[in-house]
């Protein structure tokens, strides 16, 4: 392959990264103020919860695209296409299949939610897993990256353990620390997206 024509496909590549990355950051925000803008009212329990609110349309499609622009990713190797194959499922079977409803849930919401929960889960390891395993040994990134791609692995590992304390707890409900919580892992998975487009960079100390 020459130079001129290996340039658009790197291109392509940094540019899958870099949308993958700005529907992270975006998504909590627009989901959120989204729902207060058109309908008002308390805040939803969870970023998942957003699905039964006059935002659902946004969060199926936000999530369905991040799985397929997972799903058409293609790293260095094998283990690079498992793991984006792998969270691109997450992404999309936790879109498709709702979290539980608050009220009135049905013996379907049930069983939906319990999957929506295993997807959810899938998703986010691999998302764990990209910023603690391979981006962060990857040559192709600037010196100083890997710290950056650890720091937000470790933030997701963090958020999700919390997030089942204080769920299977019943810690602070009226805070909502599910919804900060996924909200805070999700720019973390932005961040490691976007830095792994070059959209953002460390300075190199000298």
């Amino acid at each position: 392959m020459t130079t001129a024509t290996r340039a658009p496909l790197v291109h392509s590549y940094l540019y899958l990264r870099r949308a993958i990355g700005l529907i992270g950051l975006a998504l909590p925000i627009v989901l959120i103020v989204g729902k207060q803008l058109a309908q008002g009212g308390d805040l939803i329990g969870s970023l998942s919860g957003y699905y039964y609110t006059d935002l659902r349309n946004v969060f199926v499609g936000a999530m369905c695209a991040v799985g397929v622009f997972l799903l058409a990713y293609y790293g260095h190797d094998y283990v690079d296409n498992i793991a984006s194959t792998v969270a691109g499922l997450g992404a999309i079977g936790l879109a498709l299949f709702p979290t539980t409803p608050g009220t009135a849930a049905t013996t379907w919401d049930q069983t939906s939610g319990v999957l929506h929960l295993a997807f959810a889960a899938v998703f986010f390891l691999s998302l764990a897993y990209f910023c603690l395993r391979l981006f962060p040994h990857d040559g192709e990134q600037p010196p100083g990256t890997g710290v950056v791609y650890r720091t937000c692995g470790v933030v997701i590992l963090v958020c999700l353990v919390l997030i089942a304390l204080t769920s299977g707890l019943g810690l602070v409900p009226s805070l909502h620390p599910a919804l900060w919580l996924e909200s805070v892992a999700i720019w973390a998975f932005g961040v490691a997206w976007l830095l792994k487009g070059q959209t953002l960079t460390p300075r190199r100390t000298t």
